[in-house]
């Protein structure tokens, strides 16, 4: 892996646009317009052969017309003419391209991908990095980088967003501008013909301004650098990662989009997991689990206890714990009779622990003392539908106060309802507690919380060096060597051994040279 040059891309001094345009509702102008905009406080030099102003900016008719060598190239001109444009760039010093252009790998014919490889052997020399191509472009709101033509500029955050889409970029800072969610980094790979998943994993690894890694993977190209990447930066912080093409018809369509091939997905499913990465199945869990992650406290173990004043909710929610493989904590027999001494006769006589739907807050703050103190208990879950007899606002303060309490251990919250809930919901967000809009969705919070747990935990494993099934046969290995060996004639053997002995004590060792580009 390397992360070679990469800071010219993500936290460059100066840019190049090859293919500016003041076109109205062209890539070129868009570009032009967001690189602007977006607050990069070096120089901007547009270049376009057939202008000497752009929107009022002096242009330029050359890459080697530029007044200076700029530390990031976004290039916008067709796929044809990009290896001379990567060559010149090069040689004018420039470190890093972000080719938007498409018509390479990513096309079925023969010419796309030898112009691919024209391209990256035009970097190879001057070990310029490649992002894209047939990319929407890149986002570093923090360095006022907006080297895209993406609609929206997004404020900064800690999320960094790598992603194979263009499309779910812009999907994605949609979403997020609505949300108030901010960005490190957002960086659309697109055809990953250089820099890939394992590149930028390292580099945001280190990154001090990421707080957590998502990633939207249709393919890996180069797994032992994809994996060694991942458990490095699994350790640091989350990275959560929505792998599709799941099956045999969208890993098709995944190959016709990117080029790359997405392989079995059990494969890739291990492989996430034996990393200490977080995959979740839908693009809108990727910001949930983010925000499970950062809200939750860690899980030291799987076993989740339910509270709740309406005993369909708590079914509810046992089905979805049940259907995502969680484990439904067993009360102690010394709970259970504090339980019973505190709560109604027609309580549910276990977990879920139906306290009944005329709950007032004090029964809420008595079962939750016993339920969370329970040995046997390693996360609470605490239900709420509004009733006219008791006050849903005066439960979520009892709940708020246990969450300040119990600091060891997790504690969710799902107050169901409209408007009348909105006081209570916006209490648990003043107080840091995890709170969602239904059973099902708190449930799928927790298994947040467990997955990543068991993520962790397989990173941190070390399997055995060889399986005790799989003790070599000693006996099988040598007579396979002396079946070989009586093929050979004695004299053939025997010159062929020497000359080989002979080989190993004139020829000196070569080291395998270093691809330019890593």
């Amino acid at each position: 892996m390397s992360i070679r040059n990469l800071e010219f891309a993500l936290k460059p001094r100066s840019i190049a646009l090859i293919g500016a345009s003041e076109r109205p509702d062209s890539v070129g102008r868009t570009l032009f317009e967001n690189l602007r905009g977006a607050g990069f406080v070096g120089p901007v030099f547009p270049v376009n052969p057939n202008h000497d102003q752009l929107l009022g900016v002096p242009a330029y008719r050359s890459v080697d017309a530029l007044p200076s060598a700029p530390d990031l190239a976004v290039i916008a001109s067709p796929a044809a003419t990009v290896p001379g444009i990567i060559d010149e760039l090069g040689r004018r010093g420039t470190k890093a391209a972000v080719v938007i252009s498409a018509g390479f790998a990513e096309l079925s014919a023969a010419n796309g991908a030898a112009l691919q490889q024209a391209m990256l052997d035009a970097a190879k020399p001057y070990l310029l990095r490649i992002i894209g191509p047939n990319c929407v472009g890149i986002l570093a709101p923090a360095a006022g980088v907006n080297a895209s033509f993406a609609h929206l500029t997004p404020s900064a955050g800690g999320v960094a967003f790598v992603t194979q889409s263009g499309a779910l970029l812009t999907a994605v800072l949609d979403w997020a501008a609505a949300r108030g969610i901010g960005f490190s980094h957002l960086l659309s790979l697109g055809g990953m013909a250089d820099v890939d998943f394992g590149d930028l994993l390292d580099y945001l690894a280190s990154d001090e301004a990421t707080t957590a890694i998502l990633l939207y993977v249709e393919a890996i190209s180069h797994a032992r650098k994809f994996m060694s990447a991942a458990r490095a930066a699994a350790r640091g912080k989350p990275v959560i990662v929505c792998k599709s093409g799941r099956h045999a018809e969208s890993a098709r369509a995944a190959r016709s989009h990117s080029g790359a091939l997405a392989g079995t997905d059990a494969v890739y499913d291990s492989a996430f997991r034996r990393a200490g990465m977080l995959r979740v199945s839908a693009l809108e869990d990727l910001f949930h689990a983010v925000e499970a992650l950062a809200l939750g406290r860690p899980c030291v173990g799987e076993r989740l206890a339910i509270v709740t004043n309406g005993g369909g909710f708590g079914i509810l929610a046992t089905d979805r714990l049940l259907d995502e493989a969680g484990h439904l904590a067993e009360l102690t027999p010394e709970s259970m009779a504090k339980l019973d001494a505190l709560l109604p006769a027609a309580w549910s006589h276990g977990n879920p622990v139906d306290i009944l739907g005329d709950a007032a807050p004090a029964r809420y703050r008595q079962a939750l003392d016993i339920v969370i103190a329970d040995p046997n208990v390693d996360a609470t879950l605490v239900l709420n539908c509004p009733v006219a007899v008791a006050s849903s606002f005066d439960s979520a303060r009892v709940v708020v106060e246990a969450y300040a309490r119990y600091r060891s251990k997790p504690l969710l919250t799902s107050w169901v309802g409209g408007a009348y809930q909105t006081e209570s919901r916006r209490l648990f967000e003043q107080h840091g507690v995890q709170s969602y809009d239904t059973p099902e969705q708190a449930v799928r919070g927790f298994m947040y919380l467990v997955n990543y747990r068991r993520s962790q935990t397989a990173l941190l494993e070390t399997p055995p060096s060889l399986p005790v099934a799989l003790s070599p046969d000693r006996g099988a290995a040598r007579d396979i060597v002396e079946r070989a060996l009586q093929r050979c004639s004695p004299p053939t053997r025997f010159r062929s051994c020497s000359r080989s002995r002979a080989r190993r004590r004139t020829t000196p060792r070569r080291l395998p040279r270093a691809s330019a580009n890593r």
